[in-house]
């Protein structure tokens, strides 16, 4: 698997980016709904974050992004959170998630990662391809 990943979650920007997502989408037993969003390295190799709109408590409607960019930025992760902890609730990716990146034609930039799902206790990595690694403890960005 690509190492690269540990570039973005070592960014202190994206890492308080992505804390705010997590908090954003009011975790708990119920009540929580998925924050999203993309993350773009410019040409000169700085990383930032684009919000999606706010789902629901299972689900999210991704933005165009043509080509794997967003204007001039090229998509290089993209991450949503998995914020209800019930028992009626997956914190791992669902075949969903892992279908909508694999099956996506427009998440196929040489650039592109995969998509982060933070959930309350790991952040897992959905690669290209549709296969999930368990990556991190959430504790890395909530610490």
């Amino acid at each position: 698997m690509n190492q690269g990943y540990t570039e973005i979650l070592n960014n202190p920007l994206i890492r308080i980016e992505l804390k705010q997502g997590w908090e954003d989408s009011q975790p708990g037993v119920t009540g929580g709904h998925e924050e999203s969003g993309f993350i773009l390295k410019d040409s000169a190799g700085n990383l930032s974050v684009v919000r999606w709109s706010v789902g629901n408590q299972n689900s999210i409607i991704l933005p165009a992004h043509p080509k794997c960019k967003i204007g001039e930025g090229a998509i290089v992760a993209s991450f949503h959170t998995h914020p209800n902890t019930g028992g009626d609730y997956l914190q791992e990716p669902s075949e969903t998630d892992k279908c909508a990146v694999r099956d996506d034609p427009d998440l196929k930039g040489a650039s592109y990662l995969g998509e982060f799902v933070i959930s309350q206790a790991k952040i897992y990595l959905i690669a290209q391809h549709g296969q999930v690694s368990e990556i991190s403890d959430t504790s890395i960005l909530l610490g």
